[in-house]
This record gives structure tokens, sequence and C-alpha cells, in this order.
């Protein structure tokens, strides 16, 4: 996974609360395990006409938003179900950051788990960037993890608020897999001390 630190972009504001799972990738694209692929039909049903045809009004349609990589959206970002796809789906498409007041537990998580920074700033914040990024397009922000800060232009917009271990996974670019691979070597010293102790379910492998 890889590491994030410090990132600057251009922002599309979602201007929402409560955009759930489906929304975010509609239930019947979700026809594979690889984490490729989907951002192809993120938000598909508000991208698309009922026709097929590409909805022009659509933030994410507008030539001054394209290559966003922070997307900027209401409070309770990631409700629904806890379809794994979503994170895919954003991180696929190229969106690196998403900033709201709140998120679904589970969403953030997920995200988390493939390096795409969920970062939670107050509302009034939000509100001020959203009307910005509508008004100034492309307005371009700069996310520091390790500082904690949003900027623009290098002045200081906002602080956010992340637990150390949320923030050492993403610095370090490590998901549950890669913390325990970490931990290899503790694991098979542990293993090898614990195993002859136990010759009722000791295996030939140990």
């Amino acid at each position: 996974m890889e590491p994030f630190r410090v990132h600057t972009g251009v922002v599309a504001p979602l201007d929402q609360a409560d955009i759930d799972t489906d929304q975010i990738i509609p239930k019947q694209f979700l026809k594979s395990v690889s984490r490729e692929g989907y951002g192809d039909f993120l938000f598909h049903d508000w991208r698309t006409e009922e026709s097929g045809a590409i909805n022009p009004a659509f933030i994410l349609n507008r030539d001054l938003y394209k290559g966003a990589s922070i997307l900027l959206a209401g409070r309770n970002f990631g409700c629904g179900s806890s379809r794994e796809h979503a994170a895919w789906a954003l991180k696929d498409f190229g969106f690196r950051v998403i900033l709201a007041p709140s998120f679904a537990d589970i969403f953030r998580e997920n995200a988390d788990q493939n390096g795409l920074a969920a970062l939670s700033l107050e509302e009034s914040v939000v509100r001020e960037l959203l009307a910005r990024a509508h008004n100034e397009a492309p307005l371009r922000l700069t996310v520091d993890l390790e500082q904690c800060t949003v900027a623009d232009s290098g002045t200081l917009i906002a602080s956010f608020e992340i637990d150390d271990f949320r923030k050492m996974c993403l610095l370090e670019g490590l998901d549950r897999i890669g913390l325990t691979l970490r931990q290899a070597e503790a694991i098979s010293s542990f293993e090898q001390q614990r195993w002859p102790n136990r010759p009722e379910v000791a295996s030939e492998s140990f």
C-alpha cells in the first residue's frame, strides 16, 4: 500500500450528506474481487442518465473538476452497507483524500486499509470549502498528514485530528496484512517457543 504523507490536488465538491455505499458503487457492479476497474462505476447513477448518456450536470463530469483527487462531501459519508468496493472505487477513480464532517465507521476503516485518507473537518470549515470549490474552481488544497493540516497555497485553512494508530498506518502504508508481516519474526519466535509445550496440537510444520 502506498504511504500517505502530503498530497496536493484539485477538490471536487459533492454537497450532500449521508452518501451511502450503494450510491458510491451500486451493487450490480460488485462482480470482482480485484481492486481495479471500479472507478468506471463510481457514482454511476449520478454520473449517467437513465439513457446511459453522461450526465453533464454531475460535478465529476465537469471539465473544471477533471483529475480531482480530493473529494469534499457532507456528513456521514460512506454510510450503508460495509462493502469495501466503495473505497476501491474512489481510489481507482483517482481520489486520495475524502474530507467530510463525519464518516461511517466501517467505511473509514475500509478507506484506511486501502490508503485512502478519510479525514474529518469541522462542518463549518467543510461548508466554506464547498462554497469555494464551486466559486473558485479548480480549487487546489494541500493535505499534510504528518502535520494534520489542510492548506491553500501555503495558507493554513484547518487542522484535523486523527488517532495515532490510523496516522501511523497511513504514513507507513500499512494495512492489516502489512502490520502482521512486520511482526513475522516475533510471531515465528513465539510459535517456536509455544508448540514444544503443546504436543497435543503440535504439527510437523513446527
